[in-house]
């Protein structure tokens, strides 16, 4: 799970938005230095990296990017999956995804002074990009792999797990397809927090 699934599962709590979306740039017992529900976005955020790491889904949809970033893999399929929640919002919630992530960004910009420095560095570029949007495309998902190639160890890649991505779209989709119920499930019984989504039918 990427950016744009961590605060789709975030609910609708501001301070759980900030705290899941900031997860990855606070380490160890650090989070407990934040209010009580940016803590518990930041905890939420390494609860759903630990579901979906250790989900057989996931295993399985990592296994076709094995050849080129070995135990990187499963950050691809965080990308991977934000392109098919991406693809599908429509699936998943009421709110169009650019209503969505423009209400996300304001929810980050009034509360930029709780992010961390690294956080409050990129996210003018990641708006200014409309990175959450992009990962709509093909070329959204290169270029977020790129980026994070060039600023962490995920190795240079990007060619391979595209061509992996429009090679295997078809049982990776279905893949987080099936996933997609068991980590919003995990989420709500587990921290109580809702997720709204479209009624069936609609």
């Amino acid at each position: 799970m990427n950016f744009l699934a961590h605060l789709y599962l975030s609910g609708d709590n501001d301070h759980i938005k900030v705290g899941n979306f900031i997860g990855d740039f606070v380490k160890g017992k650090k989070y407990l230095d934040y209010p009580d529900k940016v803590s518990k976005g930041i905890y939420l955020h390494r609860n759903i990296d630990s579901f979906t790491d250790h989900h057989p889904l996931t295993k399985k949809s990592a296994e076709f990017f094995r050849l080129k970033y070995g135990r990187y893999s499963g950050i691809v399929i965080d990308i991977v999956y934000d392109h098919f929640l991406a693809q599908n919002w429509h699936n998943f919630s009421n709110i169009k995804l650019r209503d969505f992530t423009r209400q996300s960004h304001a929810v980050l910009l009034s509360n930029f002074m709780l992010l961390p420095t690294s956080v409050k560095r990129f996210l003018p570029f990641l708006i200014q990009n409309k990175r959450l949007e992009s990962y709509s495309f093909i070329e959204g998902v290169r270029k977020t792999l790129n980026i994070m190639s060039k600023y962490t160890s995920l190795p240079s890649e990007s060619d391979f797990a595209i061509q992996m991505l429009i090679e295997n779209k078809t049982q990776l989709e279905a893949n987080f397809t099936s996933f997609m119920p068991a980590i919003i499930s995990y989420v709500e019984k587990d921290f109580g927090i809702k997720i709204t989504q479209p009624s069936v039918g609609c």
